[in-house]
C-alpha cells in the first residue's frame, strides 16, 4: 500500500485551520521535564475539557467558554487565563448548572486522563449491592487521572473534589478509559504489563487484571458497545479482549515498532493503531485484516528502518465522530487529518513536540497537546456525510463483518460495508 510523499503533495493539501491555543504558563526557574501534556480529553457531553498541564496539575475547563474566549481575545491564550476562575460551591446542582473551572493538583506526574459519566440503570457487575460508600446518579461526571506512581485518582468533575484512590499497579498508569455504556467500568493501562479493570459504582473495586503484554502497555480502547476493548505496546503488541469474559479474542499483528494509541470508529467496525513505525493501520477488528496505511514517511521504511528511531515516530492517533476522518500527530513537527478512504492527508497542520489529540465531542475541533503543557486547537475538515455512509455506520454498529458478508445482497455493497471500497 502506498504512502503519502510530503514533499510531492504539500502544497495540494490545505492547511487547517487554528481555532485557538492554551499556552502553560512558564517561569524562568522551571524545569523542561515534568511539564509535558500526555493527555487531553473532553467530556462526553462536550461540557468541559480537561489536559494535564505539567508538574501534577490538571486543568478543567468549560469547553463552551473556552471557545467563547477565543472568539472574544483571538486565538492566543495563557491556560491560566482560559476562562474566569469562579469559586467552588457546595451546591452540585448550582454547579451543574454553571459549570466551573478546576485546578487540580494530583500529587504527581500525572500520565492519562478520562471522563465518565453515569448511567442509573446500569447495574455494577459486584454480587454485594446492599451497601456503596458512593452512589453515582444520572448527571454524575467524572475524571480519572492516572499518575507517575501508579495511583489512579477519580475526581468529581462539578466539585473538583477527590472521590477515590485507586492503588494495585506497580509502575506509571498510560492510559485510562471509561466503558461507553455509562456503568462505569474503568481499564487502565499500565508500565507494569497489565490492565486492570475497576468498578467505580462498586467503590472502585478491582474486578480483573488482564495479562498478555510482554512489555509496557501503552494505550487501550473500547469499542462502541463496550464488548470489546483494544490494548497496544511495545514490542508491535495490539490485543483485542472480550470484556464479557475476560479473555483475550486475538492479536493483531502487522506493525514494526512499539504500537502507542488505538481507537475504534463510532460505528465500531474499524480500529486505528498509531506505531513508532511512523505507520496508522485501519483495521477491520472483527477478522484482524489491515485496510489501510497512512504512512508518515516516504517510501515507506523496512521493517529494520521502521523498527528503530526514524524521525517519524507517530505519537497519537484519533477518530472523527463523522466515522470519516482520522487525525494523526507524529514527531515530524504535523498534524495531519486523513479520510478513512483516501491514502493521502486532506488538511495538515504546524505543530512542534507534540505528544496527544483527540477530537471534541462534536468533531468540530482537534485538540493537542505538547511538550511544555500547552494546548493547540484547529477546526477539522467539514464535509456532510452522504447517504450511504450514514446507512453504513447505522448498520455496523449493530453487525460485526462475519454476519455483513453472510447477507444475501450484492459484492459491492458487502465490500461497501465491510469499508474494503
Amino acid at each position: 500500500m502506498a504512502s503519502f510523499p510530503p514533499s510531492v503533495n504539500e502544497k495540494l493539501i490545505a492547511r487547517s485551520r487554528t481555532v485557538g491555543e492554551l499556552l502553560a504558563p512558564t517561569s524562568p526557574f522551571d524545569k523542561k521535564c515534568g511539564r509535558e501534556n500526555w493527555t487531553v480529553a473532553f467530556a462526553p457531553d462536550g461540557s468541559y475539557l480537561a489536559w494535564s498541564q505539567g508538574h501534577r496539575i490538571v486543568k478543567l475547563v468549560p469547553w463552551a467558554q473556552c471557545l467563547n474566549n477565543f472568539l472574544l481575545h483571538g486565538t492566543k491564550n495563557g491556560a491560566n487565563a482560559a476562562g474566569t476562575r469562579l469559586p467552588r460551591q457546595s451546591s452540585e446542582g448550582s454547579q451543574k448548572s454553571k459549570p466551573c473551572e478546576h485546578v487540580i493538583d494530583c500529587g504527581d506526574i500525572v500520565w492519562s486522563l478520562a471522563f465518565g459519566s453515569s448511567v442509573p440503570e446500569k447495574q455494577s457487575r459486584c454480587v454485594n449491592i446492599e451497601w456503596h460508600r458512593f452512589k453515582f446518579g444520572q448527571d454524575q461526571l467524572l475524571l480519572a487521572t492516572g499518575l507517575n506512581n501508579g495511583r489512579i485518582k477519580i475526581w468529581d468533575v462539578y466539585t473538583g473534589k477527590l472521590l477515590l484512590n485507586l492503588m494495585d499497579h506497580t509502575e506509571v498508569v498510560r492510559d485510562l478509559t471509561f466503558a461507553p455504556d455509562g456503568s462505569l467500568i474503568l481499564v487502565s493501562a499500565s508500565r507494569d504489563k497489565t490492565l486492570r479493570v475497576w468498578d467505580l459504582k462498586d467503590d472502585g473495586n478491582m474486578m480483573k487484571v488482564l495479562r498478555g503484554h510482554p512489555n509496557w502497555v501503552y494505550g487501550c480502547a473500547f469499542s462502541p458497545d463496550s464488548s470489546i476493548l483494544c490494548s497496544v505496546g511495545a514490542s508491535k503488541a495490539v490485543f483485542l479482549w472480550d470484556m464479557d469474559k475476560y479473555s483475550m479474542l486475538r492479536k493483531l499483528e502487522g506493525h514494526h515498532n512499539d504500537v502507542v494509541a488505538c481507537e475504534f470508529s463510532p460505528d465500531g467496525a474499524l480500529l486505528a493503531t498509531a506505531s513508532y513505525d511512523t505507520r496508522v493501520y485501519l483495521w477491520d477488528p472483527h477478522i484482524g485484516v489491515i485496510l489501510r496505511e497512512f504512512g508518515h514517511l516516504f517510501p515507506p521504511p523496512t521493517p529494520i528502518f521502521a523498527g528503530g528511531a526514524n524521525d517519524r515516530w507517530v505519537r497519537s492517533v484519533c477518530f472523527s465522530h463523522d466515522g470519516l476522518h482520522v487525525a494523526s500527530l507524529a514527531d515530524d513537527k504535523m498534524v495531519r487529518f486523513w479520510r478513512i478512504d483516501e491514502e493521502y492527508p486532506v488538511q495538515v497542520a504546524p505543530l512542534n513536540n507534540g505528544l496527544c489529540c483527540t477530537f471534541s465531542t462534536d468533531g468540530s475541533v482537534l485538540a493537542a497537546g505538547t511538550q511544555d503543557g500547552s494546548l493547540y486547537f484547529w477546526a477539522t475538515p467539514s464535509q456532510v456525510s452522504s447517504l450511504q455512509h450514514l446507512c453504513r455506520m447505522a448498520i455496523r454498529r449493530v453487525m460485526p463483518t462475519s454476519q455483513v458478508k453472510n447477507l444475501p445482497i450484492p459484492g459491492k455493497v458487502v465490500e461497501f460495508l465491510c469499508y474494503q471500497i
